[in-house]
């Protein structure tokens, strides 16, 4: 798969812009330009949120580490990446991504290149960042390094799963907003490829750790977010943490569905059962210059029992392997 190139979606963007701002209700066409309305433009085009999350398991991983199509990165730190690492991985921070893609590999010349990090939720994130920019045959890995050897789970999922607010769950319907501003964004470019290439580099260089909430806070004081649950809606109404609305994760973050219900002057939390589908909505939504965290671990924070029960998406020590790497 190949980079998409900006030039030639660009001036199809232009036309369909155009075209479009003598019928749509939102304008694109404003002096100065409505940068978020040209983002979103330019991103529905190339069919960016589309409901389809690229992550893939560590046994697909394992099964191919002799294969040349596939390549390796390691966002961990460079002790954790030394205290152990898949066979050829590339230890690459995660601030240097971009830089890395754009100088260092030929992203084309690989069927699939995999992001691997200790959870599989920064991996996500970054992963969505790098899928805005282009690159279209990026991965995450599920469940990071958890899910390679039991050590790194010890690390990270073994010690943050638990049912602490079980218990707090509520089964309300809680109602989207009504539409609403959008964010401003003002990078002070013209080109969408321009105003992409400057909010890309500003999330780039923002550690992940930033977009982080801890179920903690938000149970203790649910009214200080504006909370989305991005599951189905039986998940939904099974029980959510109170106060939290649910959107789809096919459609809701369309300008056609709910983007425009988004406020503007709170902080938005996304979680699903893991926090690695909703560190791709984090990072797309980031971009759009909306305010949004993730919920650390997702459900599996606060409700792991009752979601074993359901058979839900889960973390328990039978999604660990026993892999080799090399210390």
């Amino acid at each position: 798969m190949k980079k998409l190139p900006f030039t030639g979606v660009a001036i199809l963007f232009a036309t369909t812009v155009i075209l479009s701002s003598f019928t749509d209700k939102k304008n694109t066409l404003t002096n100065p330009p409505d940068e978020f309305e040209i983002l979103v433009n330019f991103l529905e085009t190339n069919n960016f949120i589309n409901g389809v999350f690229p992550i893939i398991k560590a046994d697909e991983v394992k099964k191919n580490m002799k294969n040349p199509n596939y390549h390796l990165i390691d966002i961990r730190t460079d002790s954790w990446f030394e205290y152990g690492h898949i066979k050829d991985a590339t230890n690459v921070p995660a601030e240097s991504l971009l830089n890395y893609f754009e100088n260092k590999i030929i992203p084309a010349d690989y069927e699939k290149i995999i992001v691997i990090c200790y959870s599989g939720q920064s991996a996500a994130y970054y992963v969505s960042l790098l899928r805005i920019a282009g690159y279209h045959n990026v991965y995450s890995m599920k469940w990071g390094m958890s899910s390679w050897r039991e050590d790194f789970a010890e690390n990270s999922w073994l010690k943050n799963i638990n049912n602490d607010y079980a218990s707090k769950l509520e089964t309300t319907l809680n109602a989207k907003p009504m539409e609403g501003d959008h964010p401003l964004i003002n990078t002070g470019k013209l080109e969408v490829k321009d105003i992409l290439n400057a909010r890309l580099k500003t999330y780039f260089e923002t550690p992940y750790k930033d977009h982080i909430v801890k179920s903690s806070d938000v149970f203790e004081s649910p009214d200080n977010y504006f909370i989305i649950n991005y599951n189905d809606l039986e998940k939904y109404t099974f029980g959510h943490i109170p106060t939290a609305v649910q959107y789809d994760p096919s459609t809701s973050f369309t300008s056609s569905s709910d983007l425009y219900t988004l406020p503007v002057d709170k902080k938005i939390v996304i979680y699903d059962a893991t926090g690695q589908k909703a560190a791709y909505a984090v990072a797309y939504l980031n971009v759009l210059g909306y305010d949004v965290g993730n919920l650390a671990y997702g459900e599996n924070s606060f409700m792991n029992n009752l979601m074993k029960e359901k058979g839900w998406d889960t973390f328990s020590k039978k999604e660990i392997n026993m892999y080799p790497v090399i210390e």
